[in-house]
């Protein structure tokens, strides 16, 4: 009896802790034998990552948005567009790169050449995101997911949980199930782009008490819940954790995070959900579709961390049979700029306990659904309380009936310039600046890089094979310590 309430006492420890542990719990035997090890465990990673979003906080967040729309008053020039480009469009002709995120790497000839530039091109609130830059690259060669605990060298798990900055890569397109969720090691990139990668048909990606992630270029979608399990984080730890929920992309606890050019759909819970005091996030160029709950930033009213919180939505597009929740904000600072609002059912933009929302140079496209054109809704809040809140629509266009409902002062006395804020290309500009939202059809391989010799950094062990044309051979070895070196054509031509 003493050992069952012993249990008892320190499963309700966990729940009365759930910032500490999130989805993460012990199963009974194993939660006996390393309760101490397991809490004191995330309890460090927790007080780390608390550290660091405190750290990735701006004091000022208006000056932070107003900067952000000034630059792209500045580089957007001509050629404005009210309707979205026709499906197949985009990929013809030559590069074209609209907004000033992609025009920082996107029309360089040599963007494969130096991956790691994308890194610099980041803006808003998660513009201090390195990801895995200075560190070596490493070349995903293996699409399984077999082993959670010791993920097989070459696999995505394997890449995601090694310790120090790595900008991961794909030998070729390939289709990723994750048996459990894919749990991430801070400083690290995953970039898709010249090939197609699919995350679908299993559990999704967590980010949790790490910082500076970048991912970009995936697809993901049908995502389910994971039983749970024992699982590895980090090279040097593995744990137990309880069934996970289902969401595309889970941020908990994290900072410095930018989400760039993925496209999801369809997910058990939620596309992107963004918690427990986690901060300096941008997500932009993205393309959501088939969803419900889209995105929630800020899961508990009673989680006052979540006050930090900053995220800017930048340049995406939420597009056929979303309903809701794009995104659902709790406390925190939104700046959702030159998105393309076209579907929702219910609402587009909605909040509790009183968090900041500028929504700035969207374009909203009510549906046809008479009760549904308001793109605002706070949630259980009477209006006597939400009128204060700081809700403010700025050159947004309204389409189809739709319309915003303004809490809070005016900004005319705000602490930063009209010309910052206010010079956001305005809405009527928005299909061009998402134009290209989603992941990006880049046929590339990483093959005619290598015929041509490429300089790239992998790790000291790291045997590379190839059969010079589809790389479907490509092996990895073992992994230790950083070397670079040249991978090209010998010198008769062959691989």
């Amino acid at each position: 009896m003493a050992n069952c309430h012993s249990v008892i006492l320190l499963l309700s420890l966990v729940i009365l802790i759930p910032s500490l542990n999130a989805n993460i719990l012990e199963h009974d035997e194993y939660w006996k034998s390393h309760a101490k090890e397991f809490d004191a465990y995330w309890q460090e990673k927790a007080e780390v990552a608390k550290a660091h979003s405190e750290a990735a906080y701006f004091t000022d967040p208006y000056a932070v948005s107003g900067n952000f729309t000034s630059t792209i008053s500045e580089l957007i020039i001509g050629g404005k567009t009210t309707r979205r480009n026709l499906k197949g469009r985009r990929d013809k002709g030559p590069c074209m790169a609209t907004n000033p995120i992609d025009r920082c790497w996107r029309c360089d000839p040599n963007w494969a050449n130096n991956r790691q530039k994308l890194a610099d091109c980041v803006q808003g609130f998660g513009r201090n995101t390195v990801g895995g830059k200075g560190g070596p690259y490493y070349v995903v060669t293996d699409p399984s997911d077999g082993d959670l605990v010791n993920p097989k060298p070459g696999t995505l798990r394997h890449a995601v949980t090694r310790n120090g900055p790595l900008w991961i890569i794909f030998a070729r397109s390939m289709i990723i199930t994750l048996q459990q969720e894919l749990i991430m090691n801070s400083n690290k990139t995953i970039d898709g782009r010249g090939v197609e990668v699919y995350i679908t048909g299993g559990a999704g990606i967590t980010v949790q008490y790490v910082q500076n992630i970048i991912i970009h270029g995936l697809k993901i979608y049908d995502i389910l819940p994971g039983e749970g399990g024992m699982i590895r984080d980090s090279e040097g730890h593995y744990g137990f954790r309880t069934r996970s929920d289902g969401d595309g992309i889970s941020v908990f606890g994290a900072s410095n995070l930018w989400i760039d050019h993925v496209s999801m759909r369809n997910c058990s819970d939620g596309l992107i959900d963004v918690i427990m005091g986690s901060t300096a996030v941008t997500i932009s160029n993205s393309h959501f579709t088939d969803h419900n709950e889209v995105m929630l930033f800020g899961a508990w009213d009673s989680y006052y961390q979540d006050k930090i919180m900053q995220i800017t939505l930048a340049f995406n597009h939420f597009g056929k049979r979303c309903i809701q929740r794009m995104p659902r904000v709790r406390y925190g600072f939104v700046h959702s700029v030159n998105n393309d609002y076209t579907h929702w059912e219910m609402y587009a933009i909605g909040g509790s306990q009183n968090p900041t929302i500028i929504s700035e140079g969207n374009r909203f496209t009510g549906p046809n659904l008479r009760f549904s054109k308001e793109i605002t809704k706070r949630e259980y809040t009477e209006e006597s309380v939400w009128k204060s809140w700081q809700w403010r629509s700025i050159n947004d266009e309204y389409l189809n009936g739709a319309f915003f409902v303004e809490s809070g002062p005016q900004l005319a006395n705000r602490p930063f310039s009209r010309q910052d804020m206010i010079s956001a290309k305005p809405a009527s500009y928005v299909g061009r600046l998402t134009r290209y939202s989603g992941s990006l059809r880049c046929r590339k391989l990483l093959v005619e890089l290598f015929r041509k010799g490429l300089a790239i950094s992998l790790l000291r062990g790291a045997a590379v094979s190839s059969d010079g044309e589809s790389l479907k051979d490509w092996s990895i070895g073992p992994l230790d310590t950083p070397r670079t070196f040249a991978i090209g054509p010998k010198k008769d031509g062959s691989m």
